[in-house]
C-alpha cells in the first residue's frame, strides 16, 4: 500500500480532475489537501480519503502563501508520503516546495495552462520563474497536451527527460456516458432556452473574462447574428470581470451564469466556441465533441490539439473577430461540413479521450513510479 497525497487550491478541481484517479486508486492511503477554510466541502470522494485543509488562495499574497507553505511541509514531514501529486499554479508551487523540502521521493506536477503565456514585462518574468521553481522541485511533470509541452520545452520552463504527456492529453478524460448526443435532452434544452429547434445555436461554457475570448466571440457574434437573424449565441459559466451587463441587451444573446451540468448546454448546442487567448488544453471543446457538437477554437497551445482543424472543428486566429466570423458563418452556412466535422468530433473524443483511457494511463503511470519504473 502506497500513501499518496493529492494537492490542490479549490475543492471544484477535485471534483472536476480527480475523483477519477480517487477512485482507482482504492487501496492505497489517500490524502486530498485542499482551500477548505472557506466552508467548501468535497463531495464524492472515496471512502477512507482524507481531506486535509490548507489555505491556498488563488491570488499571490506573501504572507498567507507563506503560512501554507509552512502548513504543507509540516504535514508532509509528519505524514512521510510515498508520492505527492499537484494541480493548478499557486498549489503547484506550494506542494512542490514543501515537498521537496520534506523528503518526499516522489513529486509529480501537472501543468495545466501558463498564466503568464499572455503577459508582459516584469509579470511575465516573474510568474514564469515560479512554474521554473515548480518544474525543479518535481521529480517529474505531467502535461495536458502536446503543444503545451512543447511550448513550455521552448521557453525552458521543464526538462525533456522529466516532463511528458500522458495518453493524447486532457487531465480526466470526458466521461461518455455523460456527454453524448440525445435528441430528447436537446429539445428539452432548447424549450427551456426558448429557442426554436430550427434555430442555429452557438454554446459558450466556460469563465466569463477576457482572456476567454468573450468579447471577441460577441463581437464576432453581432455580425453574423446581422447577417444570420435565426443564430443564438449561448452563454454558460460565471462572470468574473463585470461583462454580463454589457451584453444583455446585444440582440440574440442569452446569459446562462454558472451550470454544474454543462452537458445540457452542450448537447443543444449546434457549434461549440472557445476562442481563448490561452488555454492548457480545452476539456469543454472535448466534452463538445462527446455531444457530437464540432467545435471552434483561438489557434493556441492546447486547443490545437482538442480540435484538429478541418476535421473535428476550425480554428482561428487569436484574438481576431473577423476570422472567427469566417469559422462561424462557414458552419452556420454548411450544414453537410457541419455534420461531418460533428460526426468525426465524436469518434475522436470517444476512442481517444475517453476518462476510462485517460484515467486509467494516468493511474497506470503513478503505479509505475512507486513501483520504481
Amino acid at each position: 500500500m502506497s500513501k499518496i497525497c493529492f494537492v490542490v487550491a479549490s475543492p471544484l478541481t477535485v471534483k472536476a480532475f480527480l475523483l477519477g484517479p480517487l477512485a482507482l486508486l482504492e487501496g492505497d492511503e489517500l490524502v486530498v489537501v485542499a482551500d477548505l477554510t472557506t466552508g467548501e466541502t468535497i463531495h464524492g470522494v472515496p471512502f477512507g480519503t482524507r481531506c486535509h485543509p490548507v489555505r491556498i488562495e488563488r491570488k499571490i499574497s506573501p504572507l498567507r502563501d507563506l503560512w501554507a507553505l509552512v502548513g504543507l511541509f509540516r504535514f508532509m514531514r509528519r505524514e512521510r508520503f510515498d508520492l505527492v501529486c499537484s494541480q493548478t499554479p499557486k498549489a503547484g508551487l506550494l506542494a512542490m516546495l514543501a515537498a521537496r523540502a520534506a523528503g518526499v521521493p516522489l513529486r509529480i506536477h501537472t501543468f495545466t495552462g501558463q498564466v503568464w503565456a499572455t503577459r508582459r514585462g516584469f509579470s511575465r518574468a516573474m510568474l514564469k520563474a515560479l512554474d521554473r521553481i515548480t518544474a525543479w522541485c518535481s521529480t517529474e511533470v505531467l502535461i495536458d497536451s502536446p503543444s503545451q509541452r512543447a511550448f513550455l520545452l521552448g521557453e525552458r520552463v521543464v526538462d525533456a527527460r522529466r516532463s511528458r504527456v500522458i495518453e493524447d492529453g486532457s487531465v480526466s478524460g470526458v466521461d461518455t456516458s455523460r456527454f453524448r448526443p440525445d435528441a430528447v435532452r436537446r429539445l428539452a434544452m432548447r424549450e427551456r432556452l426558448g429557442v426554436a429547434d430550427s434555430e442555429f445555436v452557438i454554446v459558450f461554457v466556460g469563465r466569463m473574462c477576457v482572456e476567454k475570448g468573450v468579447l471577441e466571440l460577441l463581437e464576432a457574434f453581432k455580425s453574423l447574428h446581422s447577417a444570420h437573424p435565426d443564430t443564438r449565441l449561448v452563454l454558460v459559466g460565471p462572470d468574473e470581470e463585470g461583462i454580463v451587463p454589457t451584453v444583455r441587451d446585444v440582440e440574440g444573446v442569452l446569459v446562462c451564469g454558472y451550470t454544474d451540468r454543462p452537458e445540457e448546454y452542450l448537447v443543444a448546442a449546434d457549434v461549440f466556441c472557445l476562442p481563448s487567448h490561452r488555454e492548457g488544453f480545452g476539456s469543454v471543446i472535448i466534452e463538445a465533441a462527446a455531444c457530437g457538437v464540432p467545435g471552434i477554437g483561438s489557434r493556441v497551445y492546447g486547443i490545437c490539439d482538442a480540435i484538429v482543424d478541418g476535421e473535428t472543428g476550425l480554428l482561428h486566429a487569436v484574438r481576431d473577430p473577423a476570422d472567427l466570423m469566417r469559422c462561424l458563418t462557414t458552419l452556420v452556412e454548411d450544414g453537410a461540413l457541419r455534420a461531418r466535422l460533428g460526426s468525426q468530433a465524436l469518434e475522436r473524443a470517444r476512442t481517444r479521450f475517453s476518462s476510462e483511457r485517460v484515467v486509467g494511463a494516468f493511474v497506470q503511470h503513478l503505479r509505475g513510479r512507486l513501483a520504481g519504473a
